[in-house]
């Protein structure tokens, strides 16, 4: 019973992280070239 609830924790886990870099990705928080898009084409950050 002790695993299940391990894994059932983890799982959450790894689902909210998920959520968290999906979530910032549409906000445009998860690009890592920092504010230089055009030299990296992460797309992450949209045309203003």
């Amino acid at each position: 019973m002790g695993t299940w609830i391990v894994g059932i924790i983890l799982a959450l886990i790894v689902v909210a992280i998920i959520w968290k870099l999906r979530k910032d990705k549409k906000q445009g928080k998860g690009c890592s070239c920092g504010s230089d898009c055009g030299s990296c084409g992460c797309g992450c950050h949209h045309d203003k």
